[in-house]
């Protein structure tokens, strides 16, 4: 079955998390992909601002924008349309909720916890198509993918703070996909 699992708000220039999704699975798969999450929180300022990172079974895809990272998991086969229509849905809702000098100068994690709310509320409707409703307009996010597609993160290329490459701008300008 296709779903969103997981679904974070991070701060872009520090890893912050700001507001997550309660997360009830602790099987293997899971524990992996939290994992990658918190590596790509950590390089959130050095990637584009569309990504996706195919793990296996599960797809990690996030979008950035104004300092803010939305990021979420979902199945292998989650359709990318629904998964970015999801991250703009919550992009739009935590701009305007969320006074983004507060966001700058949040010090702790999950300080804007409330947030998970309208989170979880949003991944459900995203998890039963038959209750999304018509006022989405999946052919612009379907023509935005096919003119600007996420770039393509693969595991190796992300890489660990133990020994392997960083990711830097120059290697993926322009390249569709990230270099190691």
């Amino acid at each position: 079955m296709s779903m969103i699992l997981s679904a974070s708000v991070v701060r872009v220039r520090d890893g912050l998390p700001l507001s997550a999704s309660t997360d009830y699975d602790q099987s293997t798969g899971m524990q992996e992909c939290r994992k990658y999450f918190k590596m790509l929180s950590k390089k959130l300022s050095q990637l584009p601002d569309r990504c996706t990172l195919k793990t296996g079974q599960y797809n990690i895809n996030f979008i950035s924008s104004l300092g803010v990272s939305y990021i979420m998991l979902c199945t292998e086969n989650y359709p990318s349309v629904l998964a970015f229509c999801f991250l703009d849905e919550l992009q739009k809702e935590f701009i305007t909720t969320y006074n983004m000098m507060k966001t700058n100068t949040a010090v702790r994690p999950y300080c804007f916890i409330e947030f998970d709310n309208f989170i979880q509320r949003t991944k459900q409707r995203y998890n039963n198509t038959r209750s999304l409703s018509t006022k989405m307009n999946l052919a612009d996010m379907q023509t935005e993918i096919k003119l600007r597609p996420p770039y393509q993160i693969s595991v190796s290329e992300l890489g660990s703070a133990n020994g392997f490459a960083h990711l830097s701008v120059v290697e993926y300008r322009g390249t569709g996909k990230i270099s190691a």
